[in-house]
């Protein structure tokens, strides 16, 4: 329909090496040392990870499914509470806030304080008490609130077990992968 403009076009004549203005000079080498230090850092975090044996990133949890609002107020007009609709750990000196302040709601019901761990080794299984939650692959937020869905690092205390270091110590807590959350099964 109309022809092009020969006025806006980019040359394509060849660039001398050298030729590029000074305040170009950095761009390309930044670009290319942040390429190699992000795919060396993601390295490092895999054997991470394939070194702990811990698969992380196993099941994904929408927020809708970890959360349900809570309606409060006169009218019930206010949407800011959420209740925790999966399992939690809570610690043995916790108490809850003024329900008027409490942001999160970990109900009582769903609270654990113990866990059917399995020896990798030995396959037997031990009921042992929850020292903490390590790790929640769904984010630092389900982890702070001690949200326990599959593929979760927790603490356990295995002091009963007698499990001693090779300089004599015994052994207080080690982790544990979550595997089952139905009957709080552990690895």
């Amino acid at each position: 329909m109309h022809d092009e403009s020969t006025s806006r076009r980019k040359v394509d004549d060849e660039v001398h090496e050298g030729a590029i203005p000074v305040y170009l000079l950095d761009r390309e080498t930044q670009h290319e040392q942040r390429l190699i230090i992000d795919g060396y850092h993601e390295q490092h975090y895999k054997a991470k990870e394939e070194r702990e044996g811990w698969k992380m990133g196993s099941e994904a949890c929408a927020e809708d499914e970890m959360f349900k609002v809570i309606r409060s107020g006169k009218r019930k007009t206010k949407q800011w509470k959420r209740m925790i609709t999966k399992v939690t750990f809570v610690g043995p000196g916790f108490t809850r806030k003024p329900p008027k302040y409490e942001r999160f709601i970990r109900p009582s019901g769903l609270r654990f304080t113990k866990a059917h761990v399995t020896h990798p080794e030995l396959k037997c299984t031990f009921n042992l008490e929850i020292i903490g939650v390590k790790k929640n692959p769904n984010g630092p937020m389900y982890t702070s609130l001690g949200v326990m869905t599959k593929g979760t690092i927790i603490e356990v205390n295995v002091s009963e077990l007698g499990l001693v270091t090779p300089a004599g110590k015994v052994v207080w807590g080690k982790y544990a992968q979550v595997t089952n959350i139905q009957r709080m099964m552990v690895a």
